[in-house]
Formats: structure tokens, C-alpha cells, sequence
């Protein structure tokens, strides 16, 4: 099972404070772990604060007041953007066909003049697996996973992510057991 390209949508029952209630965007999974940016989880600082520090100063005021994402736990002073289309920045990986994730200043140095990616969601730090973890995690039924959606990602209010994820698989919470099942 490899889920880059997915959702990972938290159950109910995850209570961890980190993830409670989140939807994770998974970049790459393989058999040495995982990597994934949160989606749903907005900080109380814009764009244009980040790119002061950076001695970038957009001309365009809508830029400032860009949402920046808590993208989980881990280097939560590193920024990460998602993109479409999945373009080439000095630093970017390929998640699927339709996006990528960079880690560079040349996508915001270009976000800051206007001159980005048609759509991007910028992030503050990633939640990461060790190897087998996020498996592990996933039989203990603490997550739900499908397809990552496009407009779930970039269109839908920030707080409806986790619903609008939970419903796009068709399931309905009220039904959904808190405990694992094994056989």
C-alpha cells in the first residue's frame, strides 16, 4: 500500500493533539517511512510575515494576508509549499502527476512577485513516519485514507477539510467504530 498522493484523514477517536481532526496530504511513502504537509490547520500569521523575515515584500497586499498552515510537528520552522501544476523550483519533489512540494525560496520569491504556481497551499513544518509506523497506526484505526482531491486542498474552507475528506470516501462518521478489528 503506498498512500503519496493521498489523504490521510484522522478518525474520531485519533486524540493525539497533533492530529486530532486533521486531514494530512501525504508526499511520499515508501518503505522508509512517510511524509505528509496538514492541510487543515491554520496559523495566526499570513503569508506576508514569512516573507518579511525573508526580505521579500510583495507588492500585491492579498499576498500578505495569504493562510500559512501548521503542516504538522516535525521542523516546524521549515517551510513547505504544495503546488499545481507540479512545476520545477530548485528544491521539489513530485507527489503523483498533478502536484509537487517545494522546499525552496525560489517559489516564494516567485509567490511573492505573483509569478507562482497557479495554486499552492504554504506550510510550516510536516508530519513524518518512521518505516512501518504509519502501517501500524493505520491497523490500530487511526486514520482513514483516499485520494487526494484538488479542491479539497485548495478550495474548501480550511475548517470544512475534515469533513468535506470524511464525506468524499462516503462514509458516515456516526457509524464508525472507535476500536481496530482484527480477525
Amino acid at each position: 500500500m503506498n498512500l503519496t498522493d493521498h489523504f490521510l484523514i484522522a478518525m474520531p477517536g485519533l486524540t493525539d493533539p497533533n492530529f486530532y481532526r486533521t486531514v494530512t496530504y501525504v508526499c511520499a511513502h515508501n518503505e522508509e517511512g512517510a511524509m505528509g504537509i496538514i492541510i487543515n490547520r491554520p496559523m495566526n500569521v499570513g503569508l506576508g510575515e514569512v516573507l518579511s523575515q525573508m526580505d521579500l515584500y510583495p507588492e500585491d497586499p492579498d499576498i500578505n494576508n495569504i493562510i500559512i498552515y501548521h503542516g504538522g510537528p516535525v521542523q516546524q520552522d521549515r517551510g513547505f509549499v504544495i503546488h499545481h501544476p507540479a512545476s520545477v523550483w530548485d528544491s521539489t519533489i513530485d507527489v503523483g502527476k498533478r502536484f509537487g512540494l517545494a522546499t525552496s525560496r525560489d517559489i516564494l520569491e516567485a509567490i511573492s512577485r505573483g509569478e507562482g504556481p497557479g495554486r499552492s497551499l504554504v506550510a510550516l513544518g510536516y508530519a513524518g513516519w518512521g518505516a512501518g509506523q504509519l502501517e501500524e497506526e493505520m491497523l490500530n484505526n487511526a486514520w482513514l485514507s483516499g485520494p487526494a482531491d484538488e479542491s479539497i486542498l485548495f478550495d474548501v474552507a480550511c475548517e470544512d477539510r475534515w469533513e468535506s475528506a470524511v464525506s468524499l470516501l462516503g462514509v458516515d462518521l456516526d457509524n464508525l467504530s472507535h476500536e481496530a478489528g482484527h480477525a
